[in-house]
């Protein structure tokens, strides 16, 4: 499915808002639009009517007295009424004149009481009577209620249409942060469904630009870019709409605009989609970067390579500038610049027209309130041009995030299974397991063994030897390629990921804490969770008396990953969340390499209290620590070497048996 038609569905997501929201826009923009009919009719039949026949009349309110004698204009009275010979207001520049005939437009000149107007056509003149500033005054009086009443009734549409603009801008971002919040919300959840292979090749920090930077583009599409080209096309649509009703041929005129945007576009659409998707590109290479370093920094100026990172985040630096010239570059040609081209060519357009008046042409009923109400459309019309031109570029950096966040939710996961399974007893049976991280380049090859439910199996090797494979396989973050793996007789691959971790518990080598307090982490945000639990936990791993000293106790604050607190206390933490998940298979690696002699000691007398009734699996390097393990497996490139408990390898006189008294020889 493309971007367009999943942008597309999320938006039906909040179709209600966003259906009120344009109805709300269609109100505004026909209050709007309203006004230059409004001037026009100001123009057409209250200022320029003047000059319209005005008729004997009996005095009244739109009846002006001229010389003791009631005139009223032709278009404020019926047919039926206009009797008698009319007079006639003729105007010169400032100056007004009344004559008894109707003279045609021309250049016009006053001498000796004769009104003379010349045109193509000739000269033409009448008797004519200056009039004073008090009679044209009087003249346009029936006018000024008329006139009153139009500008209230416009200052009342624009007042309308800003109350419905409001509405529409805020029931338009509403949905679009209701739906960006859902994009949000379904990238994390399936992040959380992806296998752990995928976060093993891609960096944390492209992940999360995805995730915030490019949701963020994709919130500016539905906040700003598509609210300006609902709120642009509707506009766009009026203006037509009150161009034709105002004069169909000039309305044709404007028409030519529209394919001239189309191509415009695509051919905008073709050269920008590039340049966004390297811009988008190197902003999450920027961040995973900066991710890195933040996160390497003691170990960044331990080796003293402040230099040269600076060199590669400058490189990256450079070329994300200069993408970003390209695109500017790009915009400032098909910008503002252009629009102003276009509109100028329209005016030009309408000015050869309106020259087709003097030769009688179509264009010769063309009313000065016609020509203010044209020129008043056209230049409204584009400013929603403008703004979808301003907005280009935001639509191609929203399209290519868009690509950018569904390509990772488009990744294969494992859905989330809310099914359960009774506890297990804890029979573990690897049967003939072989597995590789690569095609073909295997790491475990043709394991077998058995854990029998209560026992503790120790997994001792060198670095590499498949150790941390098989609690991968057991914990289901990867699946065997060969073989199979067996909880109490079933499959694991016919159980859910879940359903089967719910029942596991583990501690890592370097323990993650989480942004909240002791206790929150131990218990993990599980409501399950009573505060005597936490505390019988942590009582049980022996870290009482360790946390007390502690201002707040387990509700002191953690801040990220734990940096305020020592390695002791982070594991201790970490032993107490593995204890408290009561779980029927327990994972423990390397869970003692890095805390000091004195805080061991205090772990491992709590550590029969957690092997108690669980089956556990224990990675050491250690080999002191699983001298009462009841099976030791010997690893050596993914294959068993050796098995058996301590004393049946240490008269094997093996591996084990060598690295146990090189060990003892080291701490002795």
């Amino acid at each position: 499915m493309s971007t367009e038609k999943r942008l597309y569905q999320y938006a039906l997501t909040s179709k209600k808002t966003i259906i009120i929201a344009l109805i709300l826009l269609s109100v505004s923009v026909a209050a709007a639009l309203t006004g230059p009919f409004i001037a026009k009719t100001i123009i057409d039949e209250h200022i320029s009517s003047i000059d319209e026949a005005w008729y004997q009349t009996e005095s009244g309110s739109q009846a002006v007295s001229y010389y003791g004698t009631y005139y009223t204009r032709a278009g404020n009275l019926p047919e039926s009424e206009q009797t008698g010979e009319p007079i006639y207001v003729q105007q010169n520049g400032l100056d007004f004149y009344v004559t008894s005939d109707s003279l045609p437009d021309g250049e016009k000149r006053y001498q000796d009481g004769t009104l003379q107007v010349s045109n193509a056509d000739g000269t033409f003149e009448a008797q004519a009577d200056a009039l004073s500033a008090d009679q044209v005054m009087a003249f346009y009086q029936p006018e000024i209620r008329p006139i009153l009443m139009l500008l209230g009734l416009y200052l009342a549409l624009i007042l309308g249409s800003s109350f419905f603009q409001y509405g529409q801008r805020y029931l338009l971002q509403k949905s679009a942060n209701r739906i960006i919040q859902r994009i949000r919300t379904d990238a994390f959840n399936h992040l959380s469904s992806l296998p752990v292979r995928f976060f093993d090749h891609l960096p944390a920090g492209k992940i999360v630009s995805r995730v915030t930077n490019d949701t963020e583009a994709i919130r500016e599409l539905y906040m700003t870019v598509l609210a300006n080209f609902f709120s642009s096309a509707i506009y766009i649509i009026g203006v037509y709409i009150a161009l034709f009703l105002l004069d169909v041929r000039l309305g044709l005129i404007t028409l030519v605009l529209l394919p001239i945007l189309f191509i415009w576009m695509k051919l905008y659409r073709k050269f920008s989609v590039g340049y966004n998707r390297n811009i988008r590109s190197k902003v999450s290479e920027i961040n995973a970067a900066m991710n890195e370093n933040i996160q390497g920094m003691p170990i960044i100026q331990a080796f003293n390579r402040e230099k040269q990172l600076n060199g590669e985040f400058e490189k990256l630096n450079k070329e994300h500038y200069g993408f970003q010239t390209k695109m500017l570059r790009l915009n400032s040609l098909t910008s503002h610049n252009l629009t102003g081209v276009l509109r100028n060519l329209v005016f030009v357009a309408l000015i050869v027209v309106v020259m087709g008046s003097v030769g009688g042409g179509w264009a010769s009923f063309l009313t000065l309130g016609i020509i203010y109400a044209f020129v008043d459309y056209v230049n409204r019309l584009f400013e929603p041009v403008n703004q979808i031109v301003n907005q280009l570029a935001n639509l191609e950096q929203a399209r290519v995030s868009g690509d950018r966040v569904f390509e990772l939710m488009d990744k294969e996961g494992t859905s989330v299974d809310d099914s359960t399974m009774e506890r297990p007893k804890g029979e573990v049976l690897f049967d003939n397991v072989s597995f590789a991280y690569k095609e073909d380049e295997y790491v475990l090859n043709h394991l077998s063994f058995k854990a029998n439910p209560g026992e503790t199996v120790a997994l001792v090797g060198h670095t590499g030897s498949g150790k941390s494979s098989i609690m991968n396989l057991l914990f289901r973050f990867y699946d065997c390629q060969k073989g199979d793996i067996l909880i109490d007789g079933v499959s694991t691959k016919d159980l859910s990921p879940q359903a089967i971790r719910e029942h596991m518990g583990i501690v890592l080598q370097e323990p993650y804490l989480f942004t909240g307090t002791i206790a929150s982490n131990i218990a993990m945000e599980n409501p399950k969770v009573s505060r005597e639990e936490i505390e019988k936990a942590v009582d049980l791993v022996g870290g009482t008396e360790l946390f007390s000293y502690l201002p707040n106790g387990l509700d002191e604050e953690v801040q990220e990953k734990g940096n305020t607190l020592s390695s002791g206390q982070r594991q201790l933490i970490s032993f107490a969340r593995a204890l408290v998940a009561n779980p029927a298979i327990l994972v423990l690696d390397e869970a003692t390499s890095s805390i000091d002699t004195e805080t061991e000691g205090l772990i491992q007398k709590g550590m029969e209290s957690l092997k108690s009734g669980r089956t556990t699996f224990i990675i050491a390097h250690r080999l002191s620590t699983i001298q009462d393990a009841d099976q030791i497996l010997v690893l050596n490139r993914g294959e068993i070497v050796e098995q058996g408990n301590h004393d049946e390898l240490m008269k094997q006189n093996g591996s084990y048996a060598q690295m146990y008294r090189l060990q003892k020889n080291e701490a002795s």
